[in-house]
């Protein structure tokens, strides 16, 4: 599996977890009970500026490590993340891509 963030949402991030340039910051993607999640049902993802533990799959983007915990890799179910920002909605969106 892979973890893409576009520009959009790396600024989004910045701003609504005030992280500066000068910084390393951790963006944890992880699954929880309930929400409007559409690959696994009664589920979405939820995620938090936290250190990592057992990390499953990450990515690095200007400085943020984007990450998923091997405990939350069952989400999944063998897709790709793509991490947009909506400028309708104004907010983050998680995009599910077949391997």
């Amino acid at each position: 599996m892979n973890i893409e963030v576009t520009k959009p949402a790396i600024q989004w991030f910045k701003d609504e977890f005030d992280i500066n340039s000068e910084e390393h910051s951790f963006i944890r993607i992880f699954a929880r009970y309930g929400g409007c999640g559409s690959l696994q049902s009664g589920f979405s993802l939820g995620i938090s500026k936290e250190s990592p533990e057992k990390v499953g799959e990450k990515t690095e983007v200007e400085g943020i490590t984007f990450y998923i915990e091997e405990e939350d890799l069952w989400y999944f179910d063998g897709h790709h993340l793509k991490v947009k920002y909506s400028r309708k909605n104004e907010e983050i969106e998680f995009v599910y891509e077949q391997k």
